[in-house]
Protein backbone atom coordinates (compact mmCIF):
# COMPACT_ATOMS: atom_id res chain seq x y z
CA UNK A 1 0.00 0.00 0.00
CA UNK A 2 1.08 3.49 -1.08
CA UNK A 3 -0.34 4.77 2.33
CA UNK A 4 -1.80 3.51 5.18
CA UNK A 5 -5.53 3.54 3.94
CA UNK A 6 -5.08 4.87 0.33
CA UNK A 7 -4.25 2.13 -3.01
CA UNK A 8 -2.60 3.54 -6.06
CA UNK A 9 -4.17 2.66 -9.11
CA UNK A 10 -1.39 3.33 -12.28
CA UNK A 11 -2.63 3.52 -15.84
CA UNK A 12 -0.68 2.82 -18.96
CA UNK A 13 -2.64 4.50 -21.62
CA UNK A 14 -5.22 7.23 -21.55
CA UNK A 15 -7.14 6.19 -24.14
CA UNK A 16 -10.62 3.76 -24.30
CA UNK A 17 -9.81 1.16 -21.71
CA UNK A 18 -7.44 2.85 -19.66
CA UNK A 19 -9.58 6.28 -19.10
CA UNK A 20 -12.77 3.79 -19.50
CA UNK A 21 -11.22 1.41 -16.26
CA UNK A 22 -9.80 4.69 -14.20
CA UNK A 23 -13.33 6.17 -14.66
CA UNK A 24 -14.96 3.30 -13.34
CA UNK A 25 -13.21 2.60 -10.82
CA UNK A 26 -13.36 6.11 -9.62
CA UNK A 27 -16.77 5.68 -9.28
CA UNK A 28 -17.07 2.81 -7.47
CA UNK A 29 -14.03 4.37 -5.04
CA UNK A 30 -13.32 7.42 -3.91
CA UNK A 31 -10.07 9.59 -3.99
CA UNK A 32 -9.79 8.86 -0.33
CA UNK A 33 -9.72 4.86 -0.99
CA UNK A 34 -7.77 4.85 -4.56
CA UNK A 35 -5.22 7.28 -5.55
CA UNK A 36 -5.56 7.05 -9.60
CA UNK A 37 -2.40 7.97 -11.80
CA UNK A 38 -2.54 7.65 -15.89
CA UNK A 39 0.51 8.01 -18.57
CA UNK A 40 -0.69 9.17 -21.59
CA UNK A 41 2.24 9.80 -24.09
CA UNK A 42 0.11 11.56 -26.51
CA UNK A 43 -1.84 14.87 -26.05
CA UNK A 44 -5.14 13.06 -25.90
CA UNK A 45 -7.54 11.27 -23.89
CA UNK A 46 -10.38 9.63 -24.41
CA UNK A 47 -10.93 9.59 -28.23
CA UNK A 48 -12.36 7.90 -31.15
CA UNK A 49 -9.71 6.75 -33.61
CA UNK A 50 -12.15 4.94 -35.45
CA UNK A 51 -13.44 8.48 -36.43
CA UNK A 52 -10.36 9.58 -37.97
CA UNK A 53 -11.16 9.08 -41.42
CA UNK A 54 -14.05 10.56 -41.12
CA UNK A 55 -12.69 13.41 -40.19
CA UNK A 56 -10.41 13.48 -42.73
CA UNK A 57 -12.75 13.15 -45.35
CA UNK A 58 -14.80 15.69 -44.42
CA UNK A 59 -17.83 14.26 -42.45
CA UNK A 60 -16.60 15.79 -39.25
CA UNK A 61 -15.73 18.99 -39.51
CA UNK A 62 -13.61 19.32 -36.13
CA UNK A 63 -11.17 17.03 -34.85
CA UNK A 64 -12.98 17.72 -30.94
CA UNK A 65 -15.83 16.18 -32.11
CA UNK A 66 -13.62 13.25 -31.47
CA UNK A 67 -12.73 13.45 -28.06
CA UNK A 68 -15.41 12.12 -25.79
CA UNK A 69 -13.85 13.04 -22.77
CA UNK A 70 -11.07 16.02 -22.39
CA UNK A 71 -8.07 15.68 -20.10
CA UNK A 72 -9.45 18.59 -17.84
CA UNK A 73 -12.70 16.48 -17.54
CA UNK A 74 -11.10 13.24 -15.90
CA UNK A 75 -8.90 15.84 -13.80
CA UNK A 76 -11.65 16.88 -12.56
CA UNK A 77 -12.99 13.69 -11.75
CA UNK A 78 -10.28 13.23 -9.27
CA UNK A 79 -7.37 11.50 -11.94
CA UNK A 80 -4.15 12.34 -12.25
CA UNK A 81 -3.65 12.58 -15.75
CA UNK A 82 -0.22 12.74 -17.12
CA UNK A 83 -0.50 13.97 -20.47
CA UNK A 84 3.13 13.66 -22.94
CA UNK A 85 4.63 11.02 -20.32
CA UNK A 86 5.34 7.81 -21.46
CA UNK A 87 6.17 5.00 -19.31
CA UNK A 88 9.25 3.18 -20.27
CA UNK A 89 9.77 0.28 -17.69
CA UNK A 90 7.38 -1.94 -15.68
CA UNK A 91 9.61 -3.49 -12.98
CA UNK A 92 6.63 -6.12 -11.56
CA UNK A 93 9.04 -7.02 -8.83
CA UNK A 94 8.88 -3.65 -7.19
CA UNK A 95 5.33 -2.98 -8.09
CA UNK A 96 6.59 0.63 -9.97
CA UNK A 97 6.91 2.12 -13.62
CA UNK A 98 9.32 4.42 -14.99
CA UNK A 99 7.98 7.28 -16.54
CA UNK A 100 9.08 9.86 -19.01
CA UNK A 101 7.83 13.48 -19.91
CA UNK A 102 8.28 13.24 -23.89
CA UNK A 103 9.11 16.87 -23.93
CA UNK A 104 11.38 17.41 -21.55
CA UNK A 105 13.02 13.91 -20.98
CA UNK A 106 13.11 13.88 -17.44
CA UNK A 107 12.55 10.19 -15.79
CA UNK A 108 10.80 9.34 -12.64
CA UNK A 109 9.41 6.16 -10.50
CA UNK A 110 5.84 5.69 -9.36
CA UNK A 111 4.84 3.10 -7.47
CA UNK A 112 1.45 1.11 -7.48
CA UNK A 113 -0.78 -1.48 -5.82
CA UNK A 114 -2.81 -2.14 -8.84
CA UNK A 115 -1.47 -1.43 -12.32
CA UNK A 116 -3.76 -1.10 -15.83
CA UNK A 117 -2.01 -2.09 -18.78
CA UNK A 118 -3.79 -0.20 -21.67
CA UNK A 119 -1.32 0.72 -24.38
CA UNK A 120 -2.95 0.08 -27.78
CA UNK A 121 -2.05 -0.91 -31.04
CA UNK A 122 0.53 0.31 -33.51
CA UNK A 123 0.07 0.20 -36.88
CA UNK A 124 2.39 -1.89 -38.94
CA UNK A 125 5.20 0.04 -40.56
CA UNK A 126 6.99 -1.96 -43.25
CA UNK A 127 10.85 -2.39 -42.95
CA UNK A 128 10.94 -0.13 -46.21
CA UNK A 129 13.46 2.23 -47.95
CA UNK A 130 11.81 6.07 -47.87
CA UNK A 131 9.11 4.39 -45.53
CA UNK A 132 9.83 7.52 -42.99
CA UNK A 133 10.18 9.77 -45.69
CA UNK A 134 7.92 13.19 -45.46
CA UNK A 135 4.42 12.57 -46.76
CA UNK A 136 3.95 8.61 -45.54
CA UNK A 137 1.53 8.60 -43.02
CA UNK A 138 0.27 5.86 -40.63
CA UNK A 139 -3.43 6.60 -38.64
CA UNK A 140 -3.74 5.51 -35.42
CA UNK A 141 -4.16 8.63 -33.31
CA UNK A 142 -5.52 12.51 -33.77
CA UNK A 143 -2.16 13.26 -33.79
CA UNK A 144 -1.48 11.08 -36.94
CA UNK A 145 -4.69 12.30 -38.10
CA UNK A 146 -3.57 15.69 -37.65
CA UNK A 147 -0.58 15.25 -39.82
CA UNK A 148 -2.03 13.70 -42.52
CA UNK A 149 -4.72 16.72 -42.77
CA UNK A 150 -1.26 19.53 -42.48
CA UNK A 151 0.62 16.80 -45.59
CA UNK A 152 -2.48 17.13 -47.55
CA UNK A 153 -2.35 20.89 -47.29
CA UNK A 154 1.26 21.07 -48.36
CA UNK A 155 1.04 18.41 -51.31
CA UNK A 156 1.92 19.44 -54.66
CA UNK A 157 0.00 17.75 -56.18
CA UNK A 158 -3.92 15.57 -56.13
CA UNK A 159 -2.19 11.82 -56.18
CA UNK A 160 -2.49 9.76 -53.15
CA UNK A 161 -1.33 6.26 -52.63
CA UNK A 162 -3.07 3.23 -50.16
CA UNK A 163 -1.30 0.53 -49.01
CA UNK A 164 -3.19 -2.12 -47.47
CA UNK A 165 -6.72 -2.56 -48.45
CA UNK A 166 -8.31 -3.43 -45.17
CA UNK A 167 -10.86 -1.25 -42.96
CA UNK A 168 -8.81 1.92 -42.58
CA UNK A 169 -7.36 1.40 -46.14
CA UNK A 170 -10.83 1.26 -47.53
CA UNK A 171 -11.77 3.65 -45.14
CA UNK A 172 -9.06 6.34 -46.04
CA UNK A 173 -9.09 5.48 -50.07
CA UNK A 174 -13.02 7.17 -49.71
CA UNK A 175 -11.66 10.04 -47.45
CA UNK A 176 -9.33 10.96 -49.83
CA UNK A 177 -11.57 10.62 -52.57
CA UNK A 178 -13.61 12.98 -51.18
CA UNK A 179 -11.01 15.34 -50.60
CA UNK A 180 -10.31 15.48 -54.58
CA UNK A 181 -7.28 13.46 -54.65
CA UNK A 182 -6.74 10.69 -57.35
CA UNK A 183 -6.33 7.67 -54.98
CA UNK A 184 -4.52 4.33 -55.74
CA UNK A 185 -4.53 1.34 -53.54
CA UNK A 186 -2.13 -1.23 -53.52
CA UNK A 187 -2.52 -4.42 -51.22
CA UNK A 188 -1.52 -8.18 -51.30
CA UNK A 189 -4.55 -10.00 -51.27
CA UNK A 190 -6.18 -10.30 -54.79
CA UNK A 191 -9.47 -7.87 -53.40
CA UNK A 192 -9.73 -5.76 -50.86
CA UNK A 193 -10.95 -6.52 -46.90
CA UNK A 194 -9.49 -9.85 -46.27
CA UNK A 195 -11.87 -9.86 -43.37
CA UNK A 196 -13.79 -11.04 -46.25
CA UNK A 197 -14.02 -14.36 -48.17
CA UNK A 198 -12.65 -13.28 -50.92
CA UNK A 199 -16.01 -13.41 -53.10
CA UNK A 200 -17.39 -10.87 -50.89
CA UNK A 201 -14.24 -9.16 -51.54
CA UNK A 202 -14.75 -8.79 -54.75
CA UNK A 203 -17.65 -6.79 -54.83
CA UNK A 204 -16.26 -4.45 -52.50
CA UNK A 205 -13.55 -4.22 -55.06
CA UNK A 206 -16.05 -2.88 -57.37
CA UNK A 207 -17.73 -0.53 -55.45
CA UNK A 208 -14.32 1.29 -54.85
CA UNK A 209 -13.67 1.19 -59.10
CA UNK A 210 -16.74 2.75 -59.44
CA UNK A 211 -16.07 5.54 -56.65
CA UNK A 212 -13.17 6.36 -58.87
CA UNK A 213 -10.08 4.81 -57.19
CA UNK A 214 -7.63 2.13 -58.97
CA UNK A 215 -7.30 -1.00 -57.05
CA UNK A 216 -3.99 -3.13 -57.73
CA UNK A 217 -4.21 -5.94 -55.75
CA UNK A 218 -2.02 -9.55 -55.33
CA UNK A 219 1.17 -6.42 -55.26
CA UNK A 220 3.70 -6.04 -52.65
CA UNK A 221 5.34 -2.71 -52.10
CA UNK A 222 9.04 -2.81 -52.14
CA UNK A 223 10.06 1.02 -51.63
CA UNK A 224 8.85 4.12 -51.16
CA UNK A 225 10.63 6.86 -53.78
CA UNK A 226 11.18 10.17 -52.97
CA UNK A 227 12.00 13.47 -55.07
CA UNK A 228 14.89 16.02 -54.53
CA UNK A 229 13.30 17.26 -51.66
CA UNK A 230 13.25 14.19 -49.38
CA UNK A 231 9.29 14.06 -49.68
CA UNK A 232 7.78 10.82 -51.27
CA UNK A 233 6.99 10.85 -55.25
CA UNK A 234 6.00 7.37 -55.68
CA UNK A 235 5.22 4.20 -54.22
CA UNK A 236 6.95 1.16 -56.10
CA UNK A 237 5.82 -2.50 -56.65
CA UNK A 238 8.13 -5.15 -58.50
CA UNK A 239 5.93 -4.46 -61.44
CA UNK A 240 4.95 -0.45 -61.48
CA UNK A 241 6.03 2.69 -59.92
CA UNK A 242 2.55 4.55 -58.62
CA UNK A 243 2.86 8.48 -58.29
CA UNK A 244 2.23 9.63 -55.02
CA UNK A 245 1.70 13.12 -53.51
CA UNK A 246 1.01 11.27 -49.93
CA UNK A 247 1.22 7.99 -48.80
CA UNK A 248 -1.01 6.25 -45.92
CA UNK A 249 -0.22 2.88 -44.61
CA UNK A 250 -3.45 1.41 -43.77
CA UNK A 251 -1.57 -2.53 -43.52
CA UNK A 252 -3.07 -3.26 -40.16
CA UNK A 253 -2.34 -2.54 -36.56
CA UNK A 254 -0.06 -4.98 -33.74
CA UNK A 255 -0.90 -4.71 -30.09
CA UNK A 256 1.76 -2.01 -28.73
CA UNK A 257 3.04 -5.01 -26.02
CA UNK A 258 6.71 -4.05 -25.70
CA UNK A 259 6.49 -2.70 -22.07
CA UNK A 260 4.39 -6.12 -21.33
CA UNK A 261 7.23 -8.56 -23.08
CA UNK A 262 10.11 -6.70 -21.35
CA UNK A 263 8.39 -6.78 -18.12
CA UNK A 264 7.85 -10.72 -18.84
CA UNK A 265 4.06 -10.74 -18.57
CA UNK A 266 2.63 -13.37 -20.70
CA UNK A 267 2.13 -12.88 -24.55
CA UNK A 268 -0.66 -14.77 -27.09
CA UNK A 269 0.53 -15.91 -30.39
CA UNK A 270 -0.62 -12.56 -32.12
CA UNK A 271 1.63 -10.89 -29.49
CA UNK A 272 -1.48 -9.62 -27.26
CA UNK A 273 -1.36 -9.57 -23.60
CA UNK A 274 -3.06 -12.58 -22.17
CA UNK A 275 -5.74 -12.00 -19.78
CA UNK A 276 -8.32 -14.37 -17.52
CA UNK A 277 -11.90 -13.24 -18.00
CA UNK A 278 -11.95 -10.71 -15.85
CA UNK A 279 -9.06 -9.20 -17.98
CA UNK A 280 -6.47 -9.42 -15.34
CA UNK A 281 -3.19 -10.38 -17.16
CA UNK A 282 -2.78 -14.35 -16.10
CA UNK A 283 -0.64 -15.10 -13.65
CA UNK A 284 -0.25 -11.67 -11.89
CA UNK A 285 -3.17 -10.70 -9.16
CA UNK A 286 -2.71 -6.56 -9.09
CA UNK A 287 -2.28 -6.17 -12.67
CA UNK A 288 -4.68 -5.96 -15.34
CA UNK A 289 -4.86 -4.97 -19.51
CA UNK A 290 -7.67 -4.07 -21.97
CA UNK A 291 -8.19 -2.53 -25.48
CA UNK A 292 -5.97 -3.05 -28.22
CA UNK A 293 -2.96 -4.82 -26.76
CA UNK A 294 -4.76 -7.92 -25.52
CA UNK A 295 -6.12 -11.20 -26.52
CA UNK A 296 -9.48 -11.97 -26.09
CA UNK A 297 -11.46 -15.68 -26.47
CA UNK A 298 -13.27 -15.95 -30.01
CA UNK A 299 -16.66 -17.58 -29.25
CA UNK A 300 -17.07 -19.27 -31.90
CA UNK A 301 -13.54 -21.05 -32.92
CA UNK A 302 -12.64 -21.38 -29.02
CA UNK A 303 -9.28 -19.70 -29.60
CA UNK A 304 -7.53 -16.62 -28.75
CA UNK A 305 -7.85 -13.88 -31.28
CA UNK A 306 -6.62 -10.23 -31.34
CA UNK A 307 -9.28 -7.12 -32.56
CA UNK A 308 -8.60 -3.92 -32.22
CA UNK A 309 -12.03 -2.13 -31.91
CA UNK A 310 -13.25 0.62 -29.87
CA UNK A 311 -16.16 -1.23 -28.40
CA UNK A 312 -14.33 -3.76 -27.11
CA UNK A 313 -11.84 -1.39 -25.68
CA UNK A 314 -14.63 0.16 -23.69
CA UNK A 315 -16.38 -2.65 -22.46
CA UNK A 316 -12.57 -3.84 -21.37
CA UNK A 317 -12.23 -0.76 -19.16
CA UNK A 318 -15.69 -0.99 -17.39
CA UNK A 319 -14.67 -4.57 -16.89
CA UNK A 320 -11.04 -3.58 -15.04
CA UNK A 321 -12.55 -0.43 -13.60
CA UNK A 322 -15.46 -2.62 -12.06
CA UNK A 323 -13.11 -5.15 -10.43
CA UNK A 324 -10.33 -2.63 -9.31
CA UNK A 325 -12.96 -0.87 -7.65
CA UNK A 326 -13.88 -4.17 -5.70
CA UNK A 327 -16.75 -5.24 -7.64
CA UNK A 328 -16.97 -7.87 -9.99
CA UNK A 329 -17.48 -8.24 -13.71
CA UNK A 330 -16.05 -10.29 -16.41
CA UNK A 331 -15.74 -10.08 -20.34
CA UNK A 332 -16.72 -13.36 -21.88
CA UNK A 333 -15.29 -13.11 -25.41
CA UNK A 334 -16.38 -11.80 -29.29
CA UNK A 335 -17.40 -13.11 -31.68
CA UNK A 336 -15.74 -11.13 -34.64
CA UNK A 337 -18.67 -8.64 -35.39
CA UNK A 338 -17.35 -5.54 -37.76
CA UNK A 339 -18.52 -2.75 -39.74
CA UNK A 340 -17.46 0.08 -42.54
CA UNK A 341 -18.81 1.63 -45.74
CA UNK A 342 -17.61 2.40 -49.08
CA UNK A 343 -19.52 5.57 -49.76
CA UNK A 344 -22.91 3.97 -49.95
CA UNK A 345 -21.91 0.56 -49.90
CA UNK A 346 -21.92 -1.15 -46.39
CA UNK A 347 -20.15 -4.03 -45.55
CA UNK A 348 -20.20 -6.12 -42.48
CA UNK A 349 -19.23 -9.59 -41.42
CA UNK A 350 -19.03 -11.25 -37.95
CA UNK A 351 -18.02 -14.87 -36.93
CA UNK A 352 -15.81 -17.16 -39.14
CA UNK A 353 -14.88 -17.01 -42.83
CA UNK A 354 -14.16 -19.81 -44.47
CA UNK A 355 -10.42 -19.98 -44.37
CA UNK A 356 -11.24 -19.41 -40.48
CA UNK A 357 -13.40 -22.23 -40.03
CA UNK A 358 -11.03 -24.99 -41.86
CA UNK A 359 -8.24 -23.17 -40.00
CA UNK A 360 -10.13 -24.92 -36.49
CA UNK A 361 -11.52 -27.88 -38.20
CA UNK A 362 -14.59 -27.16 -38.85
CA UNK A 363 -16.86 -28.90 -41.50
CA UNK A 364 -19.28 -26.32 -42.99
CA UNK A 365 -21.58 -25.10 -45.33
CA UNK A 366 -21.56 -21.96 -46.77
CA UNK A 367 -24.56 -20.24 -48.88
CA UNK A 368 -25.20 -16.83 -50.72
CA UNK A 369 -28.15 -15.19 -51.41
CA UNK A 370 -29.54 -11.94 -53.04
CA UNK A 371 -32.07 -9.66 -51.64
CA UNK A 372 -33.23 -6.28 -50.54
CA UNK A 373 -33.01 -3.88 -47.90
CA UNK A 374 -36.93 -3.38 -48.16
CA UNK A 375 -39.84 -4.96 -49.94
CA UNK A 376 -39.23 -5.22 -53.78
CA UNK A 377 -41.97 -3.08 -54.62
CA UNK A 378 -41.41 -0.04 -51.81
CA UNK A 379 -39.35 2.80 -53.24
CA UNK A 380 -35.59 2.85 -52.25
CA UNK A 381 -35.22 -0.84 -52.19
CA UNK A 382 -31.98 -1.75 -52.70
CA UNK A 383 -30.27 -4.75 -53.23
CA UNK A 384 -27.93 -6.57 -50.56
CA UNK A 385 -25.74 -9.85 -50.46
CA UNK A 386 -25.18 -12.28 -47.60
CA UNK A 387 -23.09 -15.01 -47.31
CA UNK A 388 -23.56 -17.39 -43.83
CA UNK A 389 -21.86 -20.41 -43.08
CA UNK A 390 -23.15 -23.08 -40.44
CA UNK A 391 -21.79 -26.02 -39.39
CA UNK A 392 -22.62 -29.18 -40.82
CA UNK A 393 -25.15 -32.21 -39.26
CA UNK A 394 -25.42 -29.80 -36.42
CA UNK A 395 -26.21 -26.30 -38.07
CA UNK A 396 -24.66 -24.36 -36.16
CA UNK A 397 -23.97 -20.64 -37.37
CA UNK A 398 -20.74 -19.99 -37.73
CA UNK A 399 -20.30 -16.65 -39.76
CA UNK A 400 -22.22 -13.94 -41.78
CA UNK A 401 -21.35 -11.42 -44.09
CA UNK A 402 -23.24 -8.41 -45.48
CA UNK A 403 -22.46 -6.22 -48.58
CA UNK A 404 -25.58 -4.02 -49.57
CA UNK A 405 -26.86 -0.54 -49.92
CA UNK A 406 -28.61 1.54 -47.01
CA UNK A 407 -29.88 -0.93 -44.54
CA UNK A 408 -27.17 -3.69 -44.98
CA UNK A 409 -24.35 -3.34 -42.41
CA UNK A 410 -26.77 -3.14 -38.80
CA UNK A 411 -28.57 -6.38 -40.13
CA UNK A 412 -25.45 -8.28 -39.03
CA UNK A 413 -26.31 -7.65 -35.43
CA UNK A 414 -28.84 -10.07 -35.93
CA UNK A 415 -26.06 -12.82 -36.63
CA UNK A 416 -23.84 -11.42 -33.91
CA UNK A 417 -26.81 -12.09 -31.66
CA UNK A 418 -27.43 -15.58 -32.61
CA UNK A 419 -23.26 -16.44 -32.92
CA UNK A 420 -23.29 -15.46 -29.07
CA UNK A 421 -26.21 -17.48 -28.21
CA UNK A 422 -25.23 -20.13 -30.16
CA UNK A 423 -28.17 -20.41 -32.35
CA UNK A 424 -28.10 -23.07 -35.13
CA UNK A 425 -29.80 -21.62 -38.76
CA UNK A 426 -33.25 -23.90 -38.03
CA UNK A 427 -33.58 -21.75 -34.73
CA UNK A 428 -32.59 -18.37 -36.44
CA UNK A 429 -35.53 -18.95 -39.37
CA UNK A 430 -37.82 -18.83 -36.59
CA UNK A 431 -36.66 -15.56 -34.89
CA UNK A 432 -39.40 -13.18 -34.77
CA UNK A 433 -37.87 -9.79 -36.59
CA UNK A 434 -39.32 -6.54 -37.37
CA UNK A 435 -41.38 -6.28 -40.50
CA UNK A 436 -42.75 -3.48 -42.76
CA UNK A 437 -42.18 -3.01 -46.33
CA UNK A 438 -40.23 0.49 -45.59
CA UNK A 439 -37.94 -1.88 -43.43
CA UNK A 440 -37.60 -5.10 -44.88
CA UNK A 441 -38.90 -8.01 -47.10
CA UNK A 442 -41.11 -10.20 -45.41
CA UNK A 443 -38.70 -12.67 -45.04
CA UNK A 444 -35.78 -10.46 -44.56
CA UNK A 445 -32.30 -11.52 -45.82
CA UNK A 446 -30.38 -12.68 -42.90
CA UNK A 447 -33.24 -15.11 -42.52
CA UNK A 448 -33.70 -16.04 -46.33
CA UNK A 449 -29.82 -17.00 -46.18
CA UNK A 450 -30.60 -18.96 -42.70
CA UNK A 451 -33.36 -20.88 -44.73
CA UNK A 452 -30.87 -21.82 -47.45
CA UNK A 453 -28.20 -22.63 -44.61
CA UNK A 454 -30.74 -24.62 -42.91
CA UNK A 455 -31.60 -26.72 -46.28
CA UNK A 456 -28.27 -27.40 -46.81
CA UNK A 457 -27.13 -28.38 -43.45
CA UNK A 458 -29.99 -31.19 -43.60
CA UNK A 459 -29.04 -32.90 -46.66
CA UNK A 460 -27.39 -36.33 -46.40
CA UNK A 461 -23.98 -36.23 -45.70
CA UNK A 462 -22.47 -37.82 -48.46
CA UNK A 463 -24.43 -35.54 -50.72
CA UNK A 464 -23.49 -32.32 -48.85
CA UNK A 465 -19.84 -32.98 -49.02
CA UNK A 466 -19.95 -34.11 -52.89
Amino acid sequence: MTAESTERLVVIGGDAAGMSAASQARRLRGAGELEIVAFERGHFTSYSACGIPYWVGGDVEERDRLIARTPEEHRARGIDLRLRTEVTEIDVAAGRVRARDVDSGTESWTSYDKLVIATGARPVRPDLPGVDAPGVHGVQTLDDGQALLDSLARARGRRAVVVGAGYIGVEMAEALIRRGYEVTVVSRGAEPMSTLDADMGRLVREAMEGLGVTMVGEAEVTKVLTGQDGRVRAVATEDAEYPADVVVLGIGVRPETALARAAGLPLGAHGGLLTDRAMRVRGHENIWAGGDCVEVLDLVSGQQRHIALGTHANKHGQVIGTNVGGGYATFPGVVGTAVSKVCDLEIARTGLREKDARRVGLQFEAVTIESTSRAGYYPGASPMTVKMLAERRTGRLLGVQIVGREGAAKRVDIAAVALTAGLTVEQMTALDLGYAPPFSPVWDPVLVAARKAAAKVREPWDQAAG
